[in-house]
């Protein structure tokens, strides 16, 4: 498809808005590293919240989840609500802790920040391998972004896919590297706004076009399977209203449902909670975001719904190329050119939030964590600023580069560098905020031990049942179990914990108990 006029109008508009904010946090919080990184800690619940679940979602929630529900039913949604369950968990329990803990530690304003100071790590080990994992999976993570900004300008403007690529991330670099983590919060919060709406409307106005609940069930049921991009197909439809289906095995369910444990360990959602201004802020935050984020969801499951609906009744199977571009597809055919334009404006905010933080965190790894840490331990505000700019840039070099391969699966790339994250970091911090008797050396055992398990658990040449250990079960599983029993294990019959570390845990403790119940 031609891009339209109105199309470009409404892109040109989003455009224009995203740098406009860009410009805006350049000039109120770009003075020092804190501000560029983190926003000076000033962040409005409203702002974060929305900003979380935007950078969070990326182009899964506009393109990866409605075609995983179109290819293979109802059952693809059980990921959305592990999704889901993870989501409220991480809110509850770990953003309250973080937000005061890394303040009281020495200001920490980055993960591998916390660990040294929450550790008293002289050695750097933690910061190292923290940043090395950062920087690694990142930048895996944002090449599925720049994949998915490319599948956007070719399938629906007839660019090509190269192009797409480059024009996705120049942008987001744009406003990222000028205005810093202010920017990229402002942003988000405008597009969680935009991809709201989006989710109601489409699904809305499929719904009513091919004549309600009654019209959608009996086209799926004369529906074929799903053609995927390399030609096979997906399974039948007569199970694509079941939520357990034939194939489904237990271990199946686990793996859908694990996705959830992930939030623990994602450092672009989680350092929104540290910037969040007060810990009282976190609550309002948690239930703006999850409210925003289960409409969101359910929008994105009945896009996949009503779209193999929509498109068995208009004939349009050989117009879907691609399942995860099934959103596309209906914001083109179902709206006028203005209002779709609008709506492929969605996928990009989705794809950029994401990218943007993603992009954020890992140069203020670099910058942060590995630059002054090693290389200029007394840069001054003005060059680690300029450092971290530099560092945007190169990550976001070599995620183009690893998105060159267009066959690149976006729900797939996601998974690996979710469970890479969430097996590293996420047993880790969890002990690290409710568990005294933690210590640098478990925390040190725990990350690599997840990080590894994830690496082997989708590399090793090992099939179950003739399919590989992945397919099996996510190997969000194993890393997060293991990383867990390698931490506890090793913090219970290593070295002790430091007095000093301990005293730091127990006054993080008081300080959070006067906070959130202060005496009359």
């Amino acid at each position: 498809m031609a891009i339209e006029f109105y199309e470009m109008i409404s892109l040109g508009a989003y455009f224009v808005l995203m740098m406009a904010i860009g410009l805006y946090a350049y000039k109120n919080s770009t003075s020092d590293v804190s501000e560029y990184m983190l926003g000076g800690r000033k962040l409005h619940p409203a702002v974060g919240a929305l900003s979380a679940g935007a950078s969070d979602m990326s182009g899964w929630m506009l393109m990866g989840l409605p075609g995983a529900v179109y290819v293979g039913g109802i059952s693809a949604a059980w990921i959305a609500v592990g999704l889901t369950i993870g989501a409220y968990l991480n809110y509850k329990f770990l953003a309250p802790r973080l937000r005061l803990y890394t303040e009281m530690a020495n200001d920490s304003i980055t993960i591998p920040d916390f660990f040294e100071n929450r550790f008293e790590d002289k050695s750097h080990a933690l910061r190292i391998i923290s940043a090395l994992v950062i920087v690694i999976f990142f930048t895996l993570y944002t090449s599925a972004g720049i994949v998915a900004g490319g599948k956007l300008f070719e399938s629906a403007f007839g660019l090509n896919y190269f192009y797409g690529l480059f024009l996705t991330a120049g942008v987001v670099l744009a406003y990222t590297v000028i205005g810093g983590f202010l920017a990229v919060s402002l942003t988000d919060f405008v597009q969680g706004c935009i991809m709201f709406l989006a989710l109601i409307m489409v699904p809305i106005i499929a719904f009513f076009s091919i004549g309600g609940l009654s019209g959608a069930e009996a086209s799926i049921a004369q529906a074929g399977p799903a053609i995927n991009m390399d030609g096979s197909s997906g399974p039948a439809r007569d199970q694509f209203f079941s939520w357990w289906t034939d194939d489904m095995t237990f271990l199946g369910l686990i793996s859908l449902l694990s996705w959830g444990l992930g939030y623990f360990g994602q450092p672009h959602i989680i350092v929104r909670f540290m910037a969040i201004r007060t810990v009282k802020d976190i609550a309002i935050a948690r239930w703006i975001g999850m409210t925003w984020m289960t409409i969101a969801v359910i929008g994105a499951v009945l896009v996949g719904y009503m779209g193999v609906a929509y498109v068995q009744e208009n004939n349009l199977q050989e117009t879907l190329l691609d399942p995860e571009t099934i959103f596309i597809l209906l914001s083109q055919v179902l709206f006028h050119p203005l209002i779709s334009g609008f709506l492929l404006a969605a996928i990009l905010a989705a794809i950029m939030s994401t990218i943007s933080s993603q992009l954020l965190v890992s140069s203020s790894s670099l910058t942060e964590d590995l630059y002054k840490t090693f290389a200029r331990r007394n840069a001054s505000q003005k060059e680690l600023v300029l450092v971290g700019r530099v560092a945007t840039i190169l990550v976001s070099l070599v995620a183009i580069m690893l998105a060159f391969d267009r066959s690149s699966n976006i729900l797939s790339l996601v998974s690996n560098a979710w469970a890479g994250f969430g097996a590293a970091f996420g047993p880790v911090l969890l002990l690290s905020l409710y568990w005294r008797g933690m210590t640098r050396d478990g925390a040190l055992a725990g990350m690599i031990a997840g990080a590894v398990t994830v690496l082997l658990w989708l590399y090793l040449p090992v099939e179950i049942g003739g399919e590989s250990l992945s397919a099996n079960l996510y190997e969000i599983v194993p890393g997060f179990i293991i990383a867990s029993v390698a931490a506890v294990l090793v913090s219970l019959y290593g070295r002790d914990v430091k007095p000093k570390v301990e005293l730091g845990f127990i006054e993080m403790e008081d300080t959070l108990e006067d906070e959130l119940h202060p005496s009359a």
